[in-house]
């Protein structure tokens, strides 16, 4: 009875050190794979998920999928709910900013006009092309933070003028 004691414990004890292993391998290639994140300076496109959140009252918070393509002068920016229906799609160009939701097609005299009405509060798009290539762009009350940005994280504020907002991009690897 005790070898069968002493035999089960070791199963157990081989057992657990090959989970052991396994974990340890699969965190050294975790820890590997996160090491080797990099963005690329010359994209020009992106995707993942962003959130919103403005400090009004009552406050507002809202988070979709997006894709962001083309460049401050030229491009489009899709929004996406969580299983994937496009939310909008709001396209520019020099001169002219439209908004396409389903059918509907709306025109605005400019992309900060757009985005102001997308989000219920104007929104630095032109300076998410700099900021997501690791470049700070100055914008009038924002501050971004692109320490994080090897880990495909992005996080920016507006302090002025009120109500503050908080702006997070995760990016898809």
């Amino acid at each position: 009875m005790a070898g069968d004691w002493r035999d089960g414990a070791m199963a157990r004890r081989t057992a657990f050190g090959w989970l052991l292993a396994a974990a340890t391998l699969m965190a050294g290639c975790a820890t590997e794979k996160a090491a080797q994140a990099t963005f690329d300076a010359d994209a020009t496109q992106w995707s993942g998920r962003l959130g919103l959140t403005v400090a009004s009252e009552p406050p507002q918070s809202f988070s979709a999928g997006f894709s962001l393509s083309g460049n401050p002068d030229a491009g489009e920016l899709s929004l996406t709910s969580p299983l994937g229906s496009t939310l909008a799609v709001m396209q520019w160009q020099p001169g002219e900013a439209l908004l396409r939701q389903g059918e509907q097609v709306r025109r605005y005299e400019s992309l900060d006009a757009l985005a102001a009405e997308v989000a219920g509060t104007p929104l630095p798009v032109r300076a998410l092309f700099g900021w997501l290539r690791g470049q700070p762009q100055s914008v009038p009350g924002w501050q971004a933070d692109l320490s994080r940005l090897p880990d495909g994280l992005l996080s920016a504020q507006r302090l002025m003028p009120l109500p503050t907002a908080d702006l997070r991009l995760v990016l898809d690897r």
